[in-house]
């Protein structure tokens, strides 16, 4: 794993808009991010930034109370799931995460400790408070991701 020290929320969105960036210029159909970290710890933000410099241009909701809530532009589709409140595998199953989709499918799973089955991640991002910023480290299963954490090493 590698770590990256984010001291604020512009570094919080300079990292949302190095992922946006893979995103975008990716040739991958599907795509899985998992973000773990304690209440306030950035998470929402960071999905909110890489919807934003991934051309999002409309109001990003946090999915706390919805679970799921699902952003469509740019021949993309973003699931920005929660799963915070539930531990219900009937939950994350209602948003057929597997369907397919004519464009880019991209899943970011915040709380995935929670997820009652398994599933593949092209990438882990913990956060971690440290006093006013935070600590941001990456486990990366998949080729898409590995310029991120090599710019970070």
């Amino acid at each position: 794993m590698n770590e990256l020290l984010l001291q604020d929320e512009l570094a919080t969105n300079d990292l949302g808009k190095r992922i946006a960036n893979i995103l975008l210029e990716s040739d991958f159909n599907s795509v899985e991010i998992h973000l773990n970290g304690n209440l306030g710890t950035g998470k929402t933000f960071l999905v909110q930034s890489i919807l934003r410099n991934s051309g999002w241009s409309n109001s990003v909701k946090s999915p706390t109370y919805t679970l799921c809530e699902e952003y469509e532009f740019n021949n993309m589709l973003f699931l920005h799931i929660d799963l915070y409140r539930t531990s219900e595998a009937e939950d994350i199953l209602i948003f057929d995460l597997d369907r397919k989709t004519s464009g880019k499918k991209i899943i970011i799973i915040e709380w995935p400790e929670r997820l009652t089955e398994p599933r593949f991640f092209d990438m882990k991002i913990n956060l971690e408070h440290q006093e006013e910023s935070r600590i941001v480290s990456f486990d990366v299963k998949s080729n898409l991701f590995l310029s991120l954490v090599a710019e970070n090493v």
